[in-house]
């Protein structure tokens, strides 16, 4: 009877293992990005996971590596066209080689979130994609929104007319150079770093960044307008390698994309949330929000963006200024 009994209780173990190893992920996706753990990129790509685990019954699952731990957005990408990296997030970056990305981003080109939301989503947003493809051999599979870049200030500012020469730091980039001055402004490529400080002792007298780098850095310390100027409207793709890609069976690239569309309306949701947030959050702490007049900032850089745009998209940019 003890042996009998021995027999069972082996069998019994023997199926749950059985049952256990049928539960083990046959695939496990490496998921780098820039992003800390509270961003909605993060949230967005854990949900990710957590829908594409379900998907496919927990065949593949999701291992996402927030705050550069996986290594820096270039590395990332190198890496993906080596096989070593999975997936990323990642936006114009992708114009070092396909130069069609530099559309995710360019000064004024999407008068609001329902006009991006249209581009990114419609036959450029297909072109853009594609070129990614095929030359950058990693796959964009799902888009998510970046805050709109804003002016701060310490006094109000509703059109280029009253930028008179304002003192502002701008990141290094010539494009962004090229258009504030265009509207009138004195810009400066600066250190992010150094903003703050240069701000509090009148070196500068504006900056330019979304509302959740606008909080985070506690520009509400020494500035004391958000002029909302709105001047980058900007995606970042949620991207795969093409080499992980191709290794999926159709059925799990379905169920990729599946999981793909319900991280975008999550990232989607947190991201209007965090927006209204953080507007809340610099109101609270006495800063006031300007309406300024849009056609008008649009209007005069809008020399300054072709003249900086690559041949290969410029066409496509006076599309969408002249819509």
């Amino acid at each position: 009877m003890l042996k009998a009994l021995g027999k069972t209780i082996l069998a019994t173990m023997t199926a749950g293992l059985l049952a256990g190893s049928a539960f083990a992920a046959d695939m496990t996706l490496k998921l780098g990005h820039l992003a800390n753990e509270q961003n909605p990129w993060h949230l967005a790509s854990v949900k990710f996971g957590e829908e594409l685990s379900r998907l496919t019954d927990g065949r593949i699952e999701v291992e996402v590596f927030p705050n550069e731990s996986l290594g820096k957005e270039i590395d990332l990408i190198n890496g993906m066209q080596l096989g070593t990296v999975d997936m990323t997030i990642t936006g114009e970056s992708l114009q070092n080689w396909a130069p069609m990305a530099a559309l995710l981003a360019v000064p004024y080109a999407y008068k609001s979130i329902e006009h991006m939301d249209e581009v990114a989503s419609g036959e450029i947003g297909d072109k853009i994609k594609q070129q990614i493809i095929d030359k950058v051999q990693i796959r964009p599979i799902a888009y998510f929104a970046r805050g709109p870049r804003n002016l701060t200030s310490n006094r109000p500012i509703t059109s280029p007319d009253e930028l008179n020469g304002l003192k502002m730091r701008v990141p290094n980039v010539p494009l962004f150079v090229d258009v504030w001055s265009a509207l009138g402004a004195n810009p400066g490529p600066m250190a992010f770093s150094e903003v703050f400080t240069s701000l509090q002792n009148g070196t500068i007298e504006a900056q330019e960044n979304p509302l959740a780098l606008i909080r985070s850095a506690n520009f509400n310390e020494v500035q004391s307008h958000v002029n909302m100027t709105e001047h980058v409207r900007s995606w970042i793709y949620l991207t795969i390698a093409e080499s992980t890609w191709s290794k999926l069976s159709a059925e799990d690239q379905a169920a990729v994309m599946e999981a793909a569309k319900i991280a975008q309306a999550y990232e989607r949701e947190l991201f209007n949330a965090s927006l209204a947030d953080d507007r809340a959050y610099l109101e609270s702490k006495g800063m006031t929000f300007v309406e300024v007049d849009g056609p008008a900032f649009q209007a005069k850089a809008k020399d300054a963006v072709l003249k900086n745009v690559n041949d290969e998209i410029k066409p496509i940019v006076e599309g969408l200024f002249s819509n």
